[in-house]
């Protein structure tokens, strides 16, 4: 789908989706790295980023809530319970977002850009070049990824009988056996959460968060880390440092 506005007249709105429950962290998205909550810093680099034109803070949590506006962004309303659920899908949380934005403000973004606070390496320019690269590609939406380090042709399901199947059953799989050296293998991409970008018809229109042409924001396997554990936390805390020192 060509983009039909250029960048200067979009309407951006920056989500960041930050619920107060979690299981691998207690109080994940309150987290401190560098001295600053989890939170904050996916507000910050939503502000600083030039092409969004709204920050907003979709939370259930009143002192998220109130760390989130501390950094600047937005957070007119909190979530409802039922979406800040361990099992709530993003879905619903953006539709109640552009529902009450349209309800209250009179106020439609083209496009909404996802920024989840488990993602702490991202910086400014990745969301300006996922926003540019939606607008290049005619794309209905963009996701970030990453080089995967393991790749599906050496993966295996294990059956209840403690045997292991291959994963991919492909017949190049199937002929050569698991141990082919990497180099013949095609490159696969992971999924991370630097950043989402989708447009607003999609999400309304579709009832989906991507939609079925999907562009891919290639990032850097140090930007791309998931804070999900104790161990994430720290190797985040010791490449921001790193990123620091080098700048």
């Amino acid at each position: 789908m060509p983009s039909s506005v250029n960048s200067s007249a979009l309407h951006v709105l920056a989500v960041v989706p930050a619920r107060g429950g979690s299981k691998g962290i207690p109080r994940k998205n309150l987290q401190l790295l560098a001295g600053k909550p989890l939170v904050a810093h996916a507000v910050e680099t939503a502000l600083a980023a030039t092409l969004v034109t709204r920050v907003l803070c979709s939370t259930d949590d009143p002192k998220i809530a109130d760390i989130a506006r501390e950094a600047g962004a937005e957070v007119p309303f909190l979530r409802p319970t039922e979406l800040a659920q361990d099992r709530s899908e993003d879905w619903p949380v953006f539709v109640h977002v552009l529902d009450r934005l349209e309800q209250h403000d009179g106020w439609r973004p083209d496009l909404i850009v996802n920024l989840r606070p488990t993602s702490p390496l991202r910086t400014p320019r990745h969301v300006d070049d996922a926003i540019h690269l939606l607008l290049r590609t005619g794309a209905d939406s963009v996701k970030a990824v990453c080089l995967a380090r393991q790749h599906p042709h050496k993966m295996w399901l294990r059956q209840p009988d403690g045997c292991i199947e291959p994963y991919l059953k492909t017949p190049f799989r199937l002929s050569r056996g698991p141990d082919v050296p990497r180099a013949e293998l095609e490159d696969i991409y992971w999924q991370n959460g630097v950043v989402d970008v989708t447009r607003r018809e999609v999400i309304l229109e579709r009832g989906v968060m991507i939609g079925p042409r999907v562009a891919g924001l290639v990032t850097e396997p140090h930007e791309s880390i998931d804070i999900d554990t104790p161990l994430d936390l720290a190797l985040a805390e010791l490449l921001l440092a790193r990123r620091a020192v080098d700048a």
